[in-house]
């Protein structure tokens, strides 16, 4: 899909340096036009809500639920309230105040509950929520702790199969200035309050650096997965849900060259 310069921003194009696999630097790379698209955070809101939503599973209840007993209200002129009673006891049942009764408005199946949207505004979207992981003031206003002076972060595509281990990763982190926001997440893990504890959800830990690489199965990004709060995406399938958790913009992330030349082809720009 091609998009108009309408989108672009009035700004230059964008140059950040490129890290070799030892944190040494490695050249310039020009970012792509998607990243000069005006930061909508109402279209990125809406689109994430639409990605969220299409991830929950209908659900409801049985229509007989709490309404299998013999309960029956005995009327007038007894002395008690007129509640329906199982029969042969004053035990109370069938209403929804009863222990055991139905509920009073239980989730019904066809409660439409996805967020539709335009396949244009989610594409708009999610070209927004990536250009808003070039502005160093959005990435600090989301909470993330980092020591580079541009963004994002773009590491050579030596760095995937150069690298295989979780102290190499974390070394060359270190050195390009992300690794903090990876200290942050760890030190906000805390134990989730409510039953889900007991459902397989027993921490909440806070999001950090996004990687957008071309191999997420290669030794790097398989790496990096260890360290808390870390995502790993492909240009191809990264959305707004991974670009700005929350419905919130500006994620710190890290891009590999290649990754970079599949966000232009995915996203390209008519700049004619």
């Amino acid at each position: 899909m091609v998009y108009s310069t309408l989108f672009l921003y009035l700004r230059d194009p964008i140059s950040v340096p490129v890290f070799g696999p030892q944190g040494e630097d490695a050249g310039q790379v020009v970012l792509p036009d998607v990243f000069r698209v005006p930061v909508r955070k109402d279209l990125i809101r809406r689109a994430f809500y639409s990605e969220l939503t299409a991830r929950l599973q209908p659900k409801g209840r049985d229509p007989m639920a709490g309404k299998r007993t013999s309960a029956r209200s005995l009327g007038a002129h007894h002395g008690v309230s007129r509640v329906p009673r199982i029969r042969g006891s004053m035990r109370a049942a069938l209403v929804n105040m009863a222990r055991g009764g139905r509920l009073a408005h239980p989730p019904r199946v066809e409660k439409k509950i996805h967020e539709e949207i335009n396949a244009f505004e989610k594409k708009l979207a999610t070209m927004s929520a990536l250009a808003a992981t070039s502005i160093p003031e959005l990435v600090k206003a989301r909470g993330h702790k980092f020591n580079a002076k541009y963004l994002p972060i773009v590491l050579d595509s030596s760095v995937l199969e150069a690298i295989s281990k979780a102290s190499d990763a974390r070394a060359l982190l270190e050195k390009v200035g992300v690794y903090d926001d990876i200290v942050r997440s760890y030190s906000g893990k805390r134990w989730r309050a409510g039953k889900g504890k007991r459902r397989g959800r027993r921490y909440k830990v806070p999001v950090s650096v996004l990687f957008i690489v071309e191999d997420p199965y290669s030794p790097f990004a398989k790496a990096v997965k260890s360290f808390p709060g870390v995502d790993v995406a492909t240009p191809e399938l990264v959305n707004v849900l991974q670009l700005a958790p929350g419905g919130v913009p500006g994620r710190l992330t890290v891009i590999t060259t290649r990754a970079l030349e599949g966000l232009k082809a995915r996203f390209r720009v008519d700049t004619q």
